[in-house]
């Protein structure tokens, strides 16, 4: 309420004040900007804010009316939605760097661009089809407006996504000076009219499947994340995540894991996810008890880990149905597993670290109460429901998204407080549109990553130069290779693009060595995504390091130890895909599966014990290292290496328990 002292947010050692939280969340946004190219936007209010609000209106209708009733040939949708995209780009990212522009108004620059874009994206969308009767071909006119589109995309990449606007410039590059390239990857070049041929006014290019994703499913889920946070969902989920985990043993971090998690797979970024949830729980964890470098690295990997958590995955599991050409559920359904047990390894690592350090949870008082809050604001989970029951029902994403966005609207007005007036459904169609720009420009861009690969052959001359040194079934091998160019390649690039451009290149190479097609594509979209807490360039990272004030290499190192099982678990399943609930072998036993996932999380819970060094009492480094032999042997789906596992488990607990009670012995004889 306005004009309270403290804001609402439970401690075990009090509130935060209204001062603190402000102050934090400022700290926030000043880092996004610097960290996140996509966070760097112009504010703008009076005529041009409202320009901005009704493009932003007209591009969600647009996109609600052909995702739903509407008909439109695919490439025509792809020129509209592009239009839309560069349109928003150059009104709402600068073009100066990291600075703001503080002028009410767009500069003569960016009004230019505006006006190329209409002309250039108009023409493409009036005059294709005749272009494509005519077997693709183009005039010298059409080629010089072709080669505009194309720089008009690298200015907008530049502007929303910074990087990845550079590596698209080496692989086009990489077209144009092959013949100067010796060895397996030269070529003989392409032409500058060939290029451009290729890249804008054929269907593999800039309107290519990346933009056909962000055109349908991306833009979908991202509006329908903006519907829910402004119905209320982000409160409900804080508050039950609270009254879950709060009492116990690090409850603010645990809150942050399940809060983050949730938001994550929603809003598809996790730096944005970081400065969000992590305003608020990185300054609790440290009042908590847990050293700045520990909260920060928790909130870094929770905030990831919801790229790839069902049921939404940040958008990015609908692009991998596309690419498979498999219903969405069946790849939902594959990735529980591997963020069950990511989210298991984290909590326990979390609760482990409390308990090491002998903290508490937060005070009954300030937590509220499950029921009550259910009562009251639990109807607005419900689109949440209801786009999983449609999907299940086996109606398309698209289909189950538009449903929900509708539902969130409904579902708000049960009760008077929580009702989505015409104003928050507007400032929900603005933000979401907003939101879209970013992951939209990188689609676009990624066309000419794409492109480079389909016209040049480098994934074919990529993979068999892998071959060469892994042989077919060399899965680990191979894995290895493919895990390192997924981080690489990942680094600094937001999760959608990192995943697309990942696959295009990555994913044959495993296939090739004998892996599942949804395993060697969840492999790739769980590495890039880790990429965002991997040193060097660990954005996630940094970013919550910068609001904990951490050290950011001390952070990022953290980090990865908390994320561990995600870094080793996609070996297991790219080996056995019984962890892929869906995808294991023909005839495996449901017995089997239910096994395999039980003794996979007890062998995660040991993980967390090894790398914490605590499990019932302190583990000595005999222990953790037998905490870790375990884990091995449990996380492995073969029965033998369970029922070893089993054994030596059975060693560690009586020792762990004997020591405990020894331990209390020696304190009641010290206390008499």
């Amino acid at each position: 309420m306005e004009g309270d002292t403290e804001k609402k947010i439970p401690g075990e050692i009090g509130m935060l004040s209204e001062e603190e939280l402000n102050n934090t969340e400022e700290k926030a946004k000043k880092l996004l900007e610097e960290k996140d190219r996509e966070s760097r936007v112009r504010s703008y209010t009076g005529f041009w804010g409202k320009v901005i609000t009704f493009i932003s209106l007209i591009f969600v209708a647009f996109q609600l009316y052909v995702t739903s009733i509407g008909t439109l040939e695919a490439m025509i949708l792809r020129g509209w939605h592009a239009a839309f995209l560069l349109l928003l780009c150059f009104l709402i990212y600068p073009g100066k760097g990291r600075q703001k522009n503080k002028s009410q108004s767009p500069s003569p620059v960016d009004i230019f661009l505006m006006v190329l874009v209409v002309v250039v994206f108009g023409y493409f969308i009036m005059n294709y089809q005749a272009i494509a009767l005519k077997g693709g071909y183009v005039s010298k006119f059409e080629n010089y407006l072709g080669l505009a589109g194309v720089i008009l995309v690298f200015i907008a990449a530049k502007r929303a996504c910074g990087s990845l606007a550079y590596l698209a410039l080496v692989f086009l590059l990489y077209c144009m000076l092959g013949q100067f390239i010796p060895g397996t990857f030269g070529h003989s070049g392409f032409s500058l009219k060939r290029l451009v041929g290729h890249m804008f006014w054929g269907s593999q290019g800039i309107f290519g499947v990346g933009i056909g994703v962000s055109a349908t499913y991306i833009f979908i889920f991202v509006l329908f994340g903006s519907f829910l946070k402004y119905s209320g969902f982000s409160t409900v989920i804080n508050d039950v995540s609270l009254a879950l985990v709060g009492r116990s043993a690090g409850g603010p971090a645990k809150v942050s894991v399940i809060a983050s998690a949730l938001m994550g797979m929603i809003n598809g970024s996790a730096l944005a996810n970081v400065a969000t949830t992590g305003a608020i729980t990185i300054p609790l964890m440290k009042k908590t008890g847990y050293k700045s470098e520990f909260a920060a690295a928790v909130e870094a990997v929770a905030s990831t880990g919801g790229q790839f958590t069902p049921p939404v995955m940040g958008a990015v599991g609908f692009i991998m149905a596309e690419f498979l050409g498999i219903p969405y559920t069946v790849v939902l359904t594959a990735a529980i597993i591997p963020a069950f047990l990511y989210y298991v390894g984290l909590i326990m690592a979390v609760h482990f670290e409390a308990k090491r350090l002998g903290l508490k949870g937060i005070a009954k008082e300030n937590i509220p109460d499950a029921l009550e809050v259910l009562k009251k604001k639990g109807h607005l989970t419900l689109p949440l429901f209801i786009l999983l029951i449609i999907m299940f029902m086996g109606y398309t994403p698209l289909y189950a998204a538009i449903f929900s966005i509708l539902a969130a609207v409904v579902c708000s007005w049960f009760r008077k407080e929580t009702r989505m007036y015409p104003k928050d459904i507007i400032r929900a169609c603005e933000e979401g549109a907003r939101s879209a720009v970013s992951v939209g420009v990188a689609c676009v861009i990624i066309g000419v990553i794409i492109g480079t690969v389909s016209l040049t052959g480098l994934g074919l001359k990529f993979g068999y130069m892998i071959l060469q040194f892994v042989g077919k079934g060399e899965l680990i091998k191979g894995g290895l290779l493919v895990m390192i160019m997924s981080t690489i390649l990942g680094m600094g690039v937001p999760g959608v693009a990192a995943y697309v451009i990942v696959t295009a290149v990555a994913v044959p190479v495993l296939i090739e060595v004998g892996a599942l097609p949804i395993a060697a594509h969840m492999f790739c979209l769980i590495y890039a995504c880790l990429s965002n807490i991997t040193p060097p360039v660990a954005m996630s990272s940094y970013v919550a390091a910068g609001i904990a004030n951490s050290d950011q290499t001390k952070t990022s190192l953290i980090a990865v130890k908390l994320g561990l099982t995600g870094f080793i678990l996609p070996f297991f399943f790219l080996n056995n895909p019984i962890l892929l609930l869906g995808c294991a072998p023909e005839g495996t036993a449901t017995l089997a599966i239910v096994r395999t996932l039980l003794t996979a999380t007890v062998g995660i819970i040991l993980l967390a014990a090894g790398l914490e060094g605590w499990l019932f009492k302190t583990c000595g480094w005999p222990e953790r290292i037998l905490a870790f032999i375990i884990a091995y042997l449990f996380v492995d789906p073969g029965a033998n290496t369970d029922l070893l596992g089993t054994g030596l488990m059975i060693i560690l607990l009586a020792y762990q328990f004997y020591a405990l009670k020894k331990e209390k012995k020696m304190e009641k004889a010290l206390q008499i």
